[in-house]
């Protein structure tokens, strides 16, 4: 069976990613700060899905060494990793210049900074096996700079699309694949505020659109397609008089 490993797994988007995965018949890598989650997500899937086998792992993705040493460890356990999924990360932050740089700072550091150890990590895992397919999970934020609360989120996520997609160049024409996720507003832990839009997409929901751009193998994906690909468009474009109201 092929197998994905997952990082932040132990909730939002990261769970269910694990279960949906599981029951297109993956083997699962999951690895989260979280453990005893980790453990109860490992129970629930095992038990609907007998045949999956699930390994979990403690990883804090600002622990450098860790990521790779994880990354190896279940390399090991299940001989090969088909998919890795970069989706850890943090959604706090503060606007620029109101005395919250630590804020600022840690969100950088884990979503850029602990990206990159995991996209380091997985590439070297699949440039050995001549295969596999890097999933970055970035945001629709992304695809501008964004006003107050999430300027530095928006901005790290912006980052990470780049290095993943700067991976790809690396890789063209070889059997490894990459996919940058642009996810719009998902139920997840990190939803915050934005949980009061109408353009609220259920876990469920907006994770299957996630999972089938990620078996399709697409380049890139915004997700949902609706409404956050006609979305897309308006929001590279709007003035920024427009922006910062529709932030």
């Amino acid at each position: 069976m092929p197998t994905i490993l997952i990082t932040g797994a132990s909730s939002g988007l990261g769970a269910e990613m694990a279960r949906q995965f599981a029951a297109l018949g993956y083997d699962l890598a999951l690895c989260a700060r979280r453990t005893d989650r980790l453990a109860s997500l490992a129970s629930s899937i095992t038990e609907a899905h007998p045949s999956v086998r699930v390994s979990v792992k403690a990883l804090d993705v600002n622990d450098h060494d860790a990521v790779f040493a994880v990354f190896e460890e279940f390399r090991e356990e299940f001989g090969s990793l088909e998919k890795v999924v970069v989706n850890a990360g943090l959604g706090k932050g503060q606007p620029l210049g109101t005395g919250r740089f630590d804020a600022n700072r840690e969100t950088a550091q884990t979503n850029f900074i602990g990206a990159l150890a995991q996209t380091e990590a997985a590439a070297a895992i699949f440039r050995a096996q001549d295969a596999g397919q890097l999933v970055m999970v970035s945001s629709f934020s992304a695809l501008r700079g964004m006003p107050k609360n999430i300027t530095t989120y928006a901005a790290t996520k912006a980052a990470v699309a780049h290095l993943a997609e700067g991976f790809r160049a690396d890789v063209h024409g070889t059997p490894i694949k990459v996919t940058v996720l642009y996810p719009g507003y998902i139920v997840s832990e990190m939803s915050g505020t934005s949980a009061r839009t109408p353009l609220m997409a259920s876990t469920e929901k907006g994770v299957r659109a996630m999972v089938e751009a990620i078996e399709k193998e697409k380049p890139r994906a915004r997700v949902p397609a609706w409404p956050w690909g006609p979305l897309g468009f308006v929001v590279k474009h709007v003035p920024t008089s427009v922006l910062r109201r529709m932030s």
